[in-house]
């Protein structure tokens, strides 16, 4: 168990990505916090996580909202002690063309995936110095290779990855470890939906949509919430110490650029 103990926020744990890394962190002993707008999915998580011998406590909330990730956090500190791992995964944006895309579509991405993160990281980071802890964005591969169907979410990933070198700066004086994990396509509820548009599209069964689509992208295969689960375990943990200010891709190959 190698987190174990360790006392450990989650955002977007709700389901997918977040989800997998909570159950995964707890497995590896940490005291997870979990966070995220469903009450009814994070009560099942902790169920999960209670059921396997681990440690859960949810709070429902939305990040977006000015005073809620400082709430999170005094939430954190109040049953856990301390708080030694903050893994900022929260927030979807949306796809679509440029012309179509609102202001408010905008805004509504920036507010969760990077405000919700930054915001987070504040309230946490003079905690994270006393226990020398780490924090761990969850971005995107979008941030290094933009698309014109996503440009929200392409441009919120990148500032992820901006914030994630100079907190890692900064986090040399405060004694705090900085990374961020780029997934490629996951198989999530969102990658579903896509699944099932390209197979209505072309006339195909999941499985030949699924395998078109990996074919189209030029990818090994669809990945899995558990594989970014257990990246992020192996970053947070003793193993994984000499990260720091690291961005790592885990995509399949979809990233052709140095």
């Amino acid at each position: 168990m190698t987190l174990a103990g360790k006392r450990t926020i989650v955002t977007g744990a709700s389901r997918g990505i977040g989800r997998a890394i909570a159950l995964r962190l707890a497995a590896e002993g940490a005291r997870v916090v979990l966070t995220a707008r469903d009450a009814a999915a994070l009560a099942e998580a902790r169920e999960t996580i209670r059921a396997a011998g681990g440690e859960a406590y949810p709070m429902a909330l939305d990040l977006r909202l000015p005073e809620a990730p400082a709430h999170l956090a005094a939430f954190a500190l109040e049953v856990l002690g301390g708080i030694d791992i903050v893994v900022n995964n929260a927030g979807a944006t949306k796809r679509g063309d440029f012309e179509a895309l609102t202001e408010e579509d905008w805004r509504d991405g920036f507010a969760l995936k990077f405000f919700g993160a930054v915001c987070l990281t504040r309230a946490a980071w003079p905690h994270l110095k006393k226990s020398r802890g780490s924090v761990l964005f969850i971005s995107g591969i979008g941030g290094r290779t933009p698309g014109a169907q996503f440009a929200i979410g392409g441009s919120v990933n990148a500032a992820l990855l901006s914030l994630t070198k100079a907190l890692a700066e900064a986090g040399l004086a405060d004694g705090i470890r900085v990374n961020a994990i780029n997934p490629g396509t996951i198989r999530t509820a969102r990658f579903e939906k896509r699944l099932e548009t390209l197979a209505r599209q072309r006339g195909l069964r999941s499985a030949e949509a699924e395998a078109a689509f990996v074919r189209d992208a030029g990818v090994t295969r669809i990945g899995e919430p558990e594989d970014v689960a257990a990246l992020a375990a192996f970053v947070l943990g003793p193993e994984g110490s000499l990260f720091h200010g690291a961005i790592l891709d885990l995509d399949g190959g979809a990233t052709k650029t140095l």
